[in-house]
């Protein structure tokens, strides 16, 4: 499995100038690149290869005056811009063909974009230093936060600068086969929601944290003072990092809270289930915010990876199973139920039933757990690494790279 780790990291004045330079070349010479194949595809030409551009936008553009400055950073910054809008074509066609879901079309990059990025690989020898610290090229030993040791020696560090000024060091590492944490007695339904943000099939009832209406006092204040500031001013800047600060915080609050949780089901069950909800669908209706704030999809994802990574079953049933209409108790199709109605008694068997821990007792009945959970080891299957792993240690000695 390829699982993806994070840290952050604390460059110094100057590092900081280096980084917003390669930044800054990373998304020249992508936005050369889409300009000369949109170019080539609106007069009817052949795509240019990977390898042409290479040497028009990179090698050759920087004997030019206008772009000498590509020089000032690593080439495989460059070449892996120039990979990164091949991944972008492929992902846009293959939408197009029906292989994975569609995207839209790539589109050019802008200085003002709330994420940046760059790549290095091993071919820009960079390194962990026996100090802990990270040693990119022409940029110099960066200050990392260790949170956690890598389970094994990674070839490529992404640089990362978020909306909030942060800035960290994405490693994929490929690990291997991971022990298989020993069998559990329970098998069980989630339920998804937001007044209780997960209902288990047992009873359980887990609270919805609610980060971003506890941090809108807090953002309002932020925004408020935002809209006064003058267009383009440093004081706009400074203020627009204040609400983006904000933002920050309440994610990574909530990002803690789905590991916390996804960890201690999968720990605690041999067999999960959830229910495919439709988040985008309602992320339409009057309750889109707190739809979004409940971050469903993130947190099913973390189920699905650390289920496959540590032996257990996932299952996530379909979003048509009528899991609110069927008594849990005799099986009896009762029909749907506005939302207020949180408890309802079966008219075929008389049974009452809370609404929510009936739908979780459903999800676990559609899923099949008590066939599925048991028999032969579950073993992990490969998935695409998630977007960040949660780190809540000191510091730890680094492997060398």
């Amino acid at each position: 499995m390829r699982l993806r780790y994070s840290f952050r990291l604390y460059p110094g004045a100057g590092q900081r100038v280096a980084l917003a330079r390669a930044f800054g070349c990373a998304r020249v010479v992508y936005n050369d690149a889409l300009h000369a194949r949109e170019t080539a595809r609106a007069q009817g030409l052949p795509f240019p290869k990977a390898g042409e551009l290479s040497r028009l936008l990179i090698t050759e553009a920087k004997k030019t005056p206008e772009r000498a400055w590509l020089g000032g950073v690593s080439a495989v910054v460059l070449q892996q811009s120039l990979r990164d809008l091949d991944a972008a074509y492929r992902n846009f066609f293959e939408g197009l063909r029906g292989k994975r879901p569609r995207m839209g079309a790539p589109r050019y990059k802008s200085k003002r974009d709330s994420r940046q990025a760059v790549r290095f690989t091993a071919n820009a020898s960079w390194a962990l230093t026996p100090g802990g610290k990270l040693r990119l090229p022409k940029i110099g030993d960066v200050e990392v936060r260790w949170s956690r040791r890598l389970p094994s020696t990674p070839s490529t560090v992404t640089v990362v600068k978020d909306s909030a000024g942060r800035y960290f060091a994405s490693f994929v590492v490929d690990t291997g086969a991971e022990k298989a944490l020993p069998d559990a007695p329970t098998e069980i339904g989630v339920d998804l929601g937001l007044k209780h943000f997960a209902v288990l099939s047992d009873g359980t009832k887990i609270g919805s944290p609610r980060f971003l209406r506890r941090a809108e006092k807090r953002l309002k204040k932020a925004q408020r003072a935002l809209s006064r500031k003058e267009k383009g001013s440093k004081n706009r800047g400074r203020a627009r990092l204040r609400v983006a600060r904000v933002h920050a915080r309440v994610a990574d609050a909530r990002r803690e809270f789905h590991h916390q949780l996804s960890t201690k089901l999968i720990r605690e069950n041999q067999a999960v289930a959830v229910e495919d909800l439709v988040v985008k669908g309602l992320a339409r209706t009057r309750l889109a915010k707190s739809v979004h704030d409940a971050g469903w999809s993130a947190f099913v994802s973390m189920l699905e990876y650390k289920a496959a990574r540590y032996g257990r079953t996932f299952v996530r049933i379909g979003r048509f199973e009528p899991t609110s209409q069927v008594c849990s108790a005799c099986g009896v199709k009762d029909g749907p139920k506005p939302l207020h109605v949180r408890v309802w008694t079966c008219r075929a068997c008389g049974a009452v039933l809370d609404r929510d821990i009936n739908a979780a007792v459903n999800v676990a009945a559609a899923a099949g757990l008590a066939v599925s959970a048991r028999g032969a080891q579950v073993r992990p299957a490969p998935l695409p690494a998630p977007r960040g792993e949660t780190g809540t240690h000191p510091k730890l000695t680094p492997t060398a790279a």
